[in-house]
């Protein structure tokens, strides 16, 4: 969608971002907790909701790439060339475009597993016996008192390193695939 926002402008532009504004400015825990109570619980219900939630960051900042790059001299010699909209998008901006969207999604990603684990700590996530290390906090988080708190840390530090990773992996890459070194 923000492609296709930056691309066209004009009334495309302002309803595509209409959509996007009007999404964005609802809390996305919220909105992940009410579909995933309107969808039910379980791991697949709160897939769906978080994927319903988390594309308007990539979709912004796809609109902004694709506004400041579709008036580079490639895409002129791409419409001059005669190629139709969609191959210009997709063969010519997009892969140009995709270091900050890599650096983007791997943030969403992050976010999403921290969504997920705190729905699964409140009840709403996945449901045993799927396993997840938001329930396996909030099934121990009573033993930190008790003598027993590496029960509820060792999931805590796992959820912490594996956003990090996500994190560490979308930089590497950017840096990889930046087609301007």
């Amino acid at each position: 969608m923000g492609s296709i926002a930056g691309y066209f402008g004009g009334k495309i532009d302002a309803l595509i971002m209409w959509v996007i504004n009007v999404t964005w400015s609802i809390p996305t825990l919220l909105l992940v907790i009410a579909i995933t109570l309107a969808l039910g619980k379980g791991f697949w219900q709160v897939f769906i909701a978080v994927g319903l939630t988390m594309w308007v960051e990539v979709a912004r900042v796809v609109r902004g790439q694709i506004i400041s790059a579709k008036e580079l001299q490639y895409v002129t010699a791409a419409r001059a060339l005669g190629y139709n909209n969609y191959r210009i998008i997709t063969k010519h901006i997009l892969p140009n475009i995709m270091a900050p969207v890599i650096v983007i999604c791997a943030a969403n990603f992050a976010a999403a597993i921290l969504i997920e684990s705190g729905l699964s700590f409140l009840g709403i996530g996945a449901q045993p016996p799927m396993a997840s290390w938001g329930a396996m906090i909030k099934d121990h988080y009573n033993y930190i008192i008790l003598g027993k708190p590496y029960l509820a840390i060792i999931p805590g530090l796992c959820i912490m390193t594996l956003v990090m990773a996500f994190m560490l992996i979308g930089n590497a890459l950017r840096d990889a695939l930046d087609v301007k070194n």
